[in-house]
């Protein structure tokens, strides 16, 4: 289905390093219609009561393996498993197994790892080419390797995993022949490592789920526990790195932001925070939800049973009515209590994870290169547009 009227979603980065323009004046309705990269309609959820309400809503089913459910992608399925039930009770059982691998006491604990990988990198940024890539110097490499770590998978196998789970998120950028060669590629790689550490059980996330499915068949399939492997896979890098390296790149733009937190480093929480809000790397393209029946919005308007729905965290994080004057860059914002991570029973488990990541990166990135900064305008900096993230594909830095 499609409609003329509806808007083209995600929105256009224009300028670059501005939150869209589409974003502005959006809350004047509580639903919009927008158009997806597939041609297929949704109504979007603007204003962030109403967002944060229904992501705790069980009459929003996040199961959209059914039939006349949106699509994202008219080339690729990305999340959709018939086989998968996201809704409690099996997404309920699913979390309470995997939230313990995400404890904030255990993320402290990676800490140190983390600040000794990036340390290593920027050693090793220092002693290559001037200008490099950032993405791939740092901002990627970090969560992989952080994530590598946490799941218990081969550090050695991160270039063959990032190119497969590259085309497992292509929304338009690959034609649906390479998608497919991807997504079995990637099963194919989780097969062949659970099968590898069930000869070899370590004290990692991976090994734990093992132990659940083998010891325990009620409580984890066999589909489950690949499924969920390749979703904590994907998950635990992949936004993590596109909020690292365009999150830099937006401060990198803004110098004056630079000096203030160079000034008082105890601001980069708060910065990181406000980039987050931001959410400068990509859309809510993925949360696409199916009303199981009509439900009412706060100002009386209905989402009518059979709607897919979009619950967009980046214009509730634009709400006027929560955030004073959200479209500026506030690196001393207070109760930024924003969306990014969701909220209730779909809350990102890995959102201390990635928290501690980016403020790790940020502040030594800061700390060790006094005069890093862009080496090309901002202006020309290339998004990665096509892909389910889009934050900038390149970013040329210079010290």
């Amino acid at each position: 289905m499609t409609t003329e009227t509806a808007i083209p979603y995600p929105f256009a980065w224009t300028p670059p390093m501005e939150v869209p323009e589409g974003l502005r004046g959006l809350r004047s309705k509580a639903l919009v219609e927008v158009r997806l990269p597939s041609g297929d309609t949704a109504v979007m959820v603007t204003r962030y009561k109403d967002v944060r309400k229904l992501f705790a809503d069980e009459r929003l089913s996040k199961n959209i393996a059914r039939p006349g459910v949106a699509r994202i992608s008219a080339d690729n399925e990305l999340f959709v498993d018939p086989e998968i039930d996201a809704d409690p009770p099996d997404h309920t059982r699913m979390r309470s197994l995997v939230t313990k691998a995400f404890t904030a006491r255990r993320i402290e604990r990676l800490r140190p790892y983390a600040q000794a990988t990036v340390d290593q990198l920027l050693d090793e940024m220092e002693a290559g080419p001037n200008p490099v890539d950032l993405n791939e110097a740092v901002a990627f490499p970090l969560p992989i390797l952080v994530i590598c770590k946490l799941l218990g998978i081969p550090p050695e196998d991160r270039n063959r995993f990032r190119r497969l789970v590259d085309g497992f998120l292509s929304v338009t950028k690959l034609p649906a022949d390479e998608v497919e060669e991807c997504r079995k590629g990637l099963w194919g790689y989780l097969v062949e490592l659970i099968a590898a550490k069930r000869e070899d059980l370590g004290d990692d996330l991976i090994s734990a789920l093992i132990k659940v499915r083998d010891e325990d068949d009620n409580r984890l399939s066999e589909h489950e526990l690949h499924f969920w492997t390749q979703s904590l896979l994907i998950a635990g890098y992949v936004t993590t790195a596109s909020q690292i390296g365009t999150g830099t790149a937006v401060l990198l733009h803004r110098q004056d932001l630079v000096k203030e937190i160079r000034a008082d480093y105890s601001l980069v929480p708060s910065a990181v925070e406000e980039l987050l809000r931001t959410q400068i790397m990509g859309s809510s393209i993925g949360t696409l939800r199916y009303a199981l029946t009509d439900i009412p919005l706060s100002d009386g308007t209905v989402i009518k049973e059979g709607s897919s729905v979009l619950l967009s965290e980046e214009s509730a994080n634009m709400d006027e009515t929560v955030f004073n004057d959200p479209f500026t860059l506030d690196i001393r914002r207070r109760e930024n209590h924003h969306m990014t991570f969701g909220a209730g029973i779909h809350y990102c488990v890995g959102a201390a994870l990635a928290r501690m990541e980016l403020q790790v990166a940020t502040e030594t990135l800061l700390r060790r290169f006094p005069n890093l900064r862009l080496a090309v305008p901002s202006e020309d900096l290339p998004r990665g547009l096509g892909g389910f993230m889009e934050g900038f594909s390149e970013i040329p830095v210079t010290w």
